[in-house]
């Protein structure tokens, strides 16, 4: 992926909707791996997503108890997975060969075992 002007990640893509290659959403963008060595140039190299990613953002009372629900997993979507940055973040890939909609399957399956009267 290339663009003509640079790319604040902050602002452009932590927080945004991932839609894999199919259109279907797995996920937000909770954090940014960034490669790199002192003095180097620093490079992106995954977007982080799932509940693990985004704990140091939150109170830690609201962490564990996000963590009681969905896990603490950590989905590293490597940035050559990226397709283009349009107010959504499109995949080149499934979500599931990237690793992505693992906790929400999860939970899906857990709600279907909740009997509901």
């Amino acid at each position: 992926m290339r663009r003509p002007d640079p790319l604040k990640l902050l602002s452009e893509v932590r927080d945004l909707q991932i839609v894999d290659k199919d259109g279907r959403n797995c996920g937000i963008c909770d954090d940014v791996e960034l490669d790199g060595a002192p003095g180097e140039a620093l490079t992106v190299s995954a977007l982080l997503v799932g509940p693990g990613a985004y704990a140091r953002r939150l109170p830690k009372w609201v962490h564990r108890l996000i963590a009681s629900v969905a896990g603490t997993t950590i989905a590293r979507v490597p940035w050559g997975a990226v397709e283009k940055i349009s107010g959504r973040i499109h995949l080149s890939a499934t979500a599931e060969s990237v690793g992505l909609r693992r906790t929400e399957d999860r939970l899906i399956e857990r709600l279907k075992q909740v009997p509901f009267s």
